[in-house]
């Protein structure tokens, strides 16, 4: 990319960090409209529609500092995590400074610039105990290392006192990068018969309804992000519309996969109890987030899961199947918890 990082531009200068993830990849294009973008991420064979991001290793806070330094953003937004659930109970300090250290650091970095922060956490923050959807000052109680580091995230940036919004969303699945979509194609192409937990309840969220949310947000907050953020921020969940279990997930996207012509292996999609698919990092059950704040205060639309899990469809099985044939390395970010859901074991 091409930024002359010295020069003070028109537009008002937007650092997204973790441009390799699927909601990281989507917010370029949304932004720069009305921004200079400038894009970080962790080094590895994922590219920006723009060109290579620029290096950041999000687990060294000198390196972050020097990068908010260098560029100079009116606003920052961390789209950039460590997801690998069940990895990171066996990877707690790493998880630690990618998801709680390096969200302080940025925020004290732009504290001290008189930025913005827009940061993205989890409905893992909570427990997952009773049926109603959680309230953004709903008791916190995360129950897995995961959630854990992402909560002293949300705690770190609020300790800076930094105007900063932090937008809390659940089952995220995007055109780029891994998913519980993208493993439901490949293991409805392999086996017969699977097996997919039913009881975990929550809304399938697409990175695109992240990412347009966040911008029309972003746009709002143009010119003065840190003002805007401190008057209108602080905690703030966002998800689609609606509610389902990752059973009733799956099929929608057999259903979906087959009304687009892609053969299916699958012809037995067997229920289960979560008890049935023990895994490292135990799950809430009750991943249901009540979204009106976003929807009354910025004027979010937000759409029913169903419906934007078919506006993405063909593009993601567009990419699935272009990824299919080719042998990429392991990426940094692997699959949001939701696609430890896969449980097919037969």
């Amino acid at each position: 990319m091409q930024h002359d990082l010295a020069t003070q531009d028109r537009h008002p200068r937007i650092l997204v960090l973790g441009a390799n993830g699927q909601v990281g990849f989507e917010l370029p294009r949304l932004l720069r409209p009305f921004a200079d973008v400038v894009t970080a991420a962790r080094t590895c064979e994922w590219f920006t529609a723009e060109g290579k991001p620029l290096p950041v290793d999000l687990a060294d806070a000198n390196s972050l500092r020097a990068l908010v330094r260098t560029v100079q953003p009116e606003l920052i937004i961390n789209a950039a995590a460590y997801t690998a659930v069940d990895k990171a109970e066996s990877e707690p300090d790493l998880a630690h400074a990618v998801n709680a250290i390096a969200p302080g650091v940025l925020a004290e970095e732009a504290e001290k610039l008189g930025a913005g922060l827009i940061h993205y956490s989890t409905d893992y923050v909570f427990d997952g105990s009773g049926k109603i959807p959680w309230r953004e000052h709903d008791r916190t109680g995360p129950l897995s290392v995961y959630g854990k580091t992402k909560l002293a995230g949300e705690e770190a940036i609020r300790a800076t006192g930094v105007g900063h919004l932090i937008l809390r969303t659940s089952w995220v699945y995007g055109v780029h990068g891994h998913n519980f979509v993208k493993t439901m194609l490949r293991l409805s192409s392999e086996k017969p018969k699977l097996s997919i937990v039913d009881d975990q309840i929550g809304a399938p969220t697409s990175a695109r309804v992240i990412a347009a949310a966040t911008a029309q947000i972003a746009k709002q907050a143009a010119g003065r992000s840190a003002e805007f953020l401190r008057e209108k921020g602080g905690v703030i969940h966002l998800a689609c519309l609606g509610e389902t279990n990752w059973h009733e997930f799956a099929g929608e996207i057999f259903r979906l996969a087959a009304a687009a012509g892609q053969p299916l292996a699958v012809s037995e999609v067997r229920p289960i109890p979560t008890s049935e698919y023990p895994l490292p990092a135990p799950r809430p059950k009750n991943s249901r987030l009540n979204c009106r704040t976003v929807i009354t205060r910025f004027g979010v639309r937000l759409p029913h899961w169903q419906e934007a899990l078919q506006e993405t469809f063909p593009d993601l099985l567009k990419n699935w199947l272009d990824a299919t044939r080719t042998v990429r390395p392991p990426h940094f970010s692997t699959a949001p918890a939701a696609v430890m859901q896969e449980a097919a074991r037969r």
